[in-house]
């Protein structure tokens, strides 16, 4: 569902009554006011007060009218702040765990990487790029209709590999710090933990000791010819204007390793903040 879509259709329905309101009904209801005003004083002394609510009275918009041109500046204010500047969302999955945990709501810039057009998505005034470290939400390459999150671990030209579960950019290993195992209390599971500087981006990474490096499952994807997988992990090489994306949770997320790169022009926004989680006050706050 294109929520987005929606939301325009909504405020095209809704601006449509606004404007009829405004300029035919309620000029039409402004003078049946003041005609009834005129009638009604005919050789009376009227209070203020009665005058008052007679003209509330002749001014009141029909039920009709109140339910669709009333909601039109809730509606649009919705619209551009959602199109434009943040846009919530739910965590569905435990790929981005420890970062990010299930049952998350996250705030998007929508403007970290320039404005885009609402509904066609294409972007018309160019603000940034994503960069290594980034947490991006994005539309699902097999599935434009999902919104996925990642963390962009490779732009265009940038040459990833994951060797025996440890990440490589163009040639050099991430400089990692190991960390006490974390805990998933859901799974009642532990992982080995460690921080990984990515960029200019520090951050957790778990790994699942029961699972193998090599990748399992990958997809026939747009460019699969720049990824060579063997038993140690795979190596791609990410063509210009493309974008590669991991999970935090790295042996258990569904992300470039399978389904391949992510185009510019699939990139919703930048995570940046949990504004609630309803189990757990404390997470909210900022992220990395």
């Amino acid at each position: 569902m294109n929520f987005s879509l929606i939301l325009f259709t909504l405020v095209l329905f809704t601006g449509f009554f606004y404007v009829l309101d405004l300029m035919v009904f309620k000029p039409r209801r402004r003078l049946a006011a003041q005609q009834a005003v005129q009638t009604a004083s005919r050789g009376v002394n009227m209070t203020a007060d009665v005058e008052k609510r007679l003209v509330s009275e002749h001014m009141r918009q029909p039920l009709w009218l109140e339910y669709s041109a009333s909601f039109f500046p809730v509606i649009l204010f919705v619209f551009v702040l959602r199109s434009f500047v943040v846009e919530p969302f739910k965590i569905p999955s435990g790929s981005m765990i420890p970062t990010l945990l299930i049952g998350d709501l996250i705030l998007v810039n929508k403007f970290a990487y320039g404005i885009r057009l609402p509904i066609i998505d294409k972007k018309v005034v160019p603000l940034g790029d994503p960069k290594r470290g980034d947490v991006v939400v994005f539309r699902y390459p097999m599935d434009p209709s999902l919104d996925y999150i990642k963390r962009v671990v490779g732009v265009g030209g940038d040459v990833v590999e994951y060797k025996n579960k440890r990440l490589l950019i163009n040639g050099k290993p991430l400089a990692v710090q190991p960390m006490d195992k974390y805990y998933d209390p859901d799974t009642f599971t532990y992982s080995i933990q460690y921080r990984e500087k990515l960029g200019e981006v520090t951050h957790r990474v778990l790994n699942d000791e029961d699972v193998p490096p090599y990748v399992m499952g990958a997809q026939d994807f747009p460019n699969r010819d720049q990824c060579t997988f063997d038993v140690t992990g795979f190596r791609c090489v990410v063509p210009k204007g493309q974008y590669f994306m991991m999970g935090d949770n790295r042996d258990n997320s569904s992300d470039s390793r399978i389904w391949g790169f992510v185009q510019d022009r699939q990139i919703v926004g930048k995570a940046f903040m949990v504004w609630m989680n309803f189990n757990d006050l404390s997470r909210i706050g900022r992220f990395h």
